[in-house]
C-alpha cells in the first residue's frame, strides 16, 4: 500500500465512521457535512465555527484542546460538534496538517477517541 492508497483509506475511515455516529446520535442519515454545518452546533457554547476558523488559521492542536477540555460526552449534539471538527481536519491537505504539527492519523486517532468516550465503541468495529 502506497502513501496515497493509505491516506484514501485513512479518510474513507474517518468519513463511514462519521456517518455511522450521524447516524446513531441523531437517528436519521447523515447527509453531508455542509448539511450539517448549518446547524450551527456548540461545544459548551463555542460554535464549533470558531474552532473551525482555527484551524483554517493553523491552530489545530489549540483548537482540538478547546473541544476536548468543553466537551459533554453525554451531549449528542456536542459530540456531533466534535465529529464535525474532525471531519474538517480530515478534508485538510496532509502538506497543511504537516506544517501545522498534525497528521492524518491524528485526525483517525482523535475521531476514535471521541467515540469510544460518547459510548459508541461498535462503530470503529464495524467500520474496521
Amino acid at each position: 500500500m502506497n502513501f496515497e492508497d493509505e491516506k484514501d483509506y485513512i479518510m474513507r475511515i474517518i468519513k463511514e465512521a462519521i456517518r455511522v455516529l450521524f447516524t446513531f446520535l441523531l437517528g436519521k442519515t447523515y447527509v453531508s457535512v455542509e448539511e450539517e454545518k448549518k446547524n450551527h452546533y456548540e461545544v459548551s457554547g463555542e460554535n464549533l465555527n470558531g474552532l473551525l476558523e482555527m484551524i483554517d488559521n493553523g491552530k489545530i492542536n489549540e483548537a482540538e484542546n478547546i473541544l476536548l477540555s468543553r466537551i459533554d460526552y453525554r451531549n449528542k449534539h456536542e459530540v456531533a460538534a466534535a465529529a464535525l471538527f474532525y471531519h474538517s481536519l480530515a478534508e485538510k491537505e496532509e502538506q497543511f496538517l504537516v506544517q501545522n504539527n498534525y497528521s492524518n492519523e491524528e485526525v483517525l486517532d482523535g475521531l476514535k477517541q471521541l467515540i469510544k468516550k460518547a459510548g459508541y465503541d461498535d462503530i470503529m468495529n464495524v467500520i474496521s
